[in-house]
């Protein structure tokens, strides 16, 4: 659905400058999960970072957490869920910086946290998420790069 939404703002001349940003038209690494599959934390190793500067990009407008961070263009993960009726989803990341957490929901909401996860890590808890696809960007609050993992894993509500 977001990706319908993205094509008719652009249709309509809504489209936000050239300037690079993340942008949820782009494909990450590719998974298809299920609530019931993800019960079972998963983790996937990732380098933390980028060069675009999240509060320079007005296509990025997260209702959470207003804290800094430099991310890549494409998603770092694309994830493809289901089933996920029932749960929560816990997005987590442990890093050897201070990371950053950036998500676009299957509705096309946008999502920023830091230091949630404690030790400057991020964390986010979305409390109903939506089948769909779910896009991930880990970056850092300093625009240097590191290594991370990232960790997904849902819980009944």
């Amino acid at each position: 659905m977001k990706r319908i939404l993205a094509a008719m703002a652009i249709l309509m001349g809504f489209a936000v400058s050239a300037q690079a940003c993340p942008d949820f038209n782009q494909w990450g690494e590719s998974y298809k999960a299920t609530g019931q599959q993800l019960f079972q934390e998963r983790q996937f190793n990732v380098v933390a970072g980028g060069s675009n500067y999240i509060w320079n990009c007005p296509n990025v407008r997260p209702g959470t957490d207003r804290g800094a961070g430099y991310f890549t263009t494409a998603p770092d993960f694309t994830f493809d869920l289901s089933g996920m009726g029932g749960y929560q989803l816990v997005i987590s990341v442990v890093s050897r910086c201070d990371a950053a957490l950036l998500v676009n929901t299957a509705s096309a909401n946008w999502y920023y946290d830091d230091d949630d996860n404690g030790n400057l890590d991020p964390r986010i808890v979305l409390t109903r998420p939506a089948n769909g696809y779910l896009d991930i960007w880990v970056g850092t609050y300093d625009g240097e790069y590191c290594d991370a993992v990232l960790s997904l894993e849902t819980f009944r509500r």
